[in-house]
């Protein structure tokens, strides 16, 4: 499996960076975010601005999209883990075929520092997670201001 790397030297056209996002979009299922959440995170994997940075992985088949995870870079250290894993999708008909595994294990190998990932207690991707050695030491908790 040949696993595409992109970060800030990078030269994505919009074109491509749209093929992500819209692939995100569609294959996150209930568990995805809006469409400009998901340009805001691919947006800033691939900004050469050095208070932001990460990468993103592409997994393709004859061409066309059939996995992706967007890392970013929180440039905190101990407290914070140094990367978020924001996104991680594969295509529906590719599911269950260690696609995802091998992105989680390529994006642990890419990463420089810890990484921390959100997930949903009933995403089954969690057993993915768990398999290739992320734990829950923490709960989370948000305030959203009205």
């Amino acid at each position: 499996m040949k696993i595409e790397i992109l970060n800030s030297i990078d030269s994505v056209s919009t074109l491509e960076k749209n093929e992500i996002i819209n692939f995100l979009y569609g294959h996150l299922d209930e568990y995805g975010d809006m469409w400009e959440n998901i340009e805001r995170s691919v947006e800033y994997a691939l900004s050469s601005n050095p208070a932001f940075g990460g990468f993103i992985l592409i997994n393709r088949v004859d061409g066309k999209i059939n996995g992706v995870i967007v890392m970013n870079q929180t440039k905190m250290k101990g407290y914070i883990p140094e990367n978020v894993l924001v996104y991680i999708a594969v295509h529906k008909d590719y599911r269950g075929n260690g696609i995802g595994k091998e992105l989680m294990k390529k994006a642990i190998q890419t990463s420089k520092g810890n990484i921390a990932l959100h997930v949903e207690p009933d995403n089954p991707a969690i057993f993915l997670y768990k398999k290739v050695g992320f734990i829950n030491p923490y709960l989370e908790l948000r305030y959203y201001k009205k």
